[in-house]
């Protein structure tokens, strides 16, 4: 809850990709709190069409689809951290995180909650790039599969020998034993049987049609970093640590060149949390819908603290 966080705690905002939607999204938060509505409110007013209708009431295939999932989860973490935030200010106890970060799509999430990109631009480029990740797949097919149970380095050189097929890659690393593979339909089926012929204790195929963080999102990713290009970036009030290699980004240039690289290179979640764990990080706040990221940074470390707060912990239903 939110009034668990003591003083001293020195704390880090974190923020969940793709994956994490789910129809019902974000309707109690808008029902509980003034602060929440008024974002839910502006993302249909910026985007031109109910998106919190969407969220509250599906279908739940329109909402999986990337186009749709990408502003949705923003909008609900950015409206979750808006009720957060107020809570705290009635509480007198607001809490200025060390760092910000986010999964993939959380990053973007992370650069509004460190004020380094408006709300509104943020929904319109999210918007924008899941059309182009969706274009992209329509033109080369591929999907991901979750691999628990493996090391980086056999993962990797099943990659190698699948390869053969098509292109795949390790595209999240999201724990040591966790990771997430990326690539054409073929070399991910042959990439997804060797896995479990090595011992993999799980490999699911994930729902989405899309190889995200690989090569295939290449043409996607030079067409958004010419969006990019021409946003008004700010420096962060709070320091992002950026997915790949646990970079901390303080600068507009720095994010600017980062998120244009993004969608093609691999996601480090856990370099990342050990880079904020070194960096004097006790505590981890994941703001936004469900709790994935929280149980990843518990099994990455004992040692830290993990909570998350979505709709049930802050509309207190």
């Amino acid at each position: 809850m939110p009034t668990t966080l003591a003083p001293d705690e020195r704390v880090a905002f974190v923020f969940p990709g793709q994956g994490s939607q789910y129809v019902g999204m974000g309707k109690a938060l808008y029902d509980a709190s003034a602060a929440a509505r008024q974002v839910f409110q502006q993302a249909d007013s910026v985007l031109g069409f109910s998106l919190t209708k969407l969220m509250f009431e599906g279908p739940g295939d329109e909402l999986e689809d990337t186009i749709n999932a990408q502003p949705a989860i923003l909008t609900f973490s950015i409206a979750c951290l808006a009720a957060m935030k107020e809570k705290w200010t009635e509480l007198g106890n607001a809490v200025q995180p060390l760092y910000v970060a986010g999964h993939s799509l959380g990053e973007y999430t992370a650069l509004v909650a460190a004020e380094a990109l408006d709300f509104g631009e943020a929904l319109r480029l999210v918007r924008e790039r899941g059309r182009l990740m969706k274009e992209s797949s329509e033109d080369r097919p591929g999907g991901m599969a979750a691999v628990v149970g493996l090391d980086r380095e056999t993962l990797q050189s099943i990659c190698d020998e699948a390869a053969e097929l098509g292109l795949i890659v390790v595209a999240n690393t999201n724990t040591a034993d966790q990771m997430v593979i990326s690539g054409e339909l073929s070399a991910l089926d042959r990439a997804v049987e060797l896995a479990r012929g090595r011992g993999a204790r799980a490999v699911v195929p994930l729902r989405i049609s899309i190889a995200s963080h690989s090569p295939l999102m290449q043409q996607a990713a030079l067409h958004l970093a010419e969006v990019i290009a021409s946003l008004d970036l700010k420096d962060p009030v709070t320091p992002m640590v950026a997915n790949i290699q646990g970079r901390i980004l303080t600068t507009a240039e720095e994010i600017r060149q980062h998120m244009a690289s993004q969608l093609t290179l691999p996601v480090e979640w856990t370099h990342s949390v050990q880079g904020m764990i070194q960096s004097g990080v006790d505590t981890f706040v994941e703001i936004g819908p469900g709790q994935v990221l929280s149980r990843l940074i518990r099994k990455i470390s004992r040692d830290v603290r993990a909570m998350a707060l979505g709709d049930a912990e802050l509309s207190g239903k």
